[in-house]
């Protein structure tokens, strides 16, 4: 109970004093805080997060699990870190710069978002456990409230705005990125994984008669590989809800 308490009573390493670079003298020479989150970002991207623990990071480092603690004080505080190291990554436009279209700015941004969330698919996991308060994230949210708010929507909708575009990139990526996942532990290509699972749900006979139903639907929807149909089918469906923002600006 007592330990559960504790737990739940967590906020954010960055509300806890915590992001820091150390604790002072005595700290292992060779190691700082960067280093040890740009390794755990490469071991979570290799691993993925289930893997990931405190003594295989310490064995990546050639350190002792507690070589590490001089930096973080928990993995969950590591896990914040090596979340927000990755929305570190994302090209951000100014979103002031005059003249610049907010529909292609936030086109921008959503795909920026979209391959940030298939490149690094332990991220979908952490960001809904954690506050996203960290600098990067920080930037990243204020760059998307700035753009929506140049769409001329009134206050009071920028926020369901924003809901909607980033929550549906973040389903989007989050799925994508499960995909190629399934993809490499197949040991195949998109395209040959795509083809092998076609086959055999159409050889079943409880999802055939689906899948023949939607046979016309996928062959309008075109694109030759599985990236351009992915490509495809994010383009239209952002187009879909930019068109949604400016029909409720043009209601006023």
């Amino acid at each position: 109970m007592v330990k559960a308490a504790k737990q739940a009573a967590r906020t954010s390493v960055w509300l806890e004093g915590k992001a820091r670079r150390g604790r002072g003298g005595g700290q292992p020479s060779g190691l700082d805080r960067d280093r040890i989150t740009e390794v755990t970002v490469r071991l979570l991207d290799a691993e993925g997060l289930d893997k990931f623990s405190m003594r295989r990071l310490a064995s990546e480092l050639n350190v002792t699990a507690m070589s590490v603690y001089w930096y973080v004080d928990t993995k969950d505080d590591l896990l914040e870190l090596a979340l927000d190291a990755a929305f570190g990554e994302l090209g951000l436009p100014d979103p002031e710069t005059a003249g610049e279209d907010w529909r292609e700015r936030l086109r921008a941004l959503a795909t920026s978002y979209r391959a940030l969330l298939v490149r690094h698919p332990w991220l979908s996991p952490l960001a809904g456990r954690y506050l996203n308060i960290g600098p990067n994230s920080l930037v990243f949210s204020r760059t998307v409230q700035r753009v929506v708010r140049r769409t001329g929507l009134p206050d009071h909708r920028i926020t369901s705005a924003i809901s909607a575009v980033f929550q549906f990139v973040y389903g989007y990526g989050t799925i994508e990125g499960h995909f190629f996942g399934r993809v490499a532990d197949a040991g195949m290509t998109a395209d040959e994984y795509f083809q092998h699972s076609m086959s055999k749900v159409t050889e079943a006979p409880e999802t055939a008669e689906v899948i023949e139903e939607s046979r016309n639907l996928m062959a309008a929807r075109g694109g030759d590989t599985v990236a351009e149909m992915l490509d495809r089918d994010f383009t239209f469906a952002l187009d879909l809800l930019i068109a949604g923002i400016e029909a409720m600006v043009e209601r006023g």
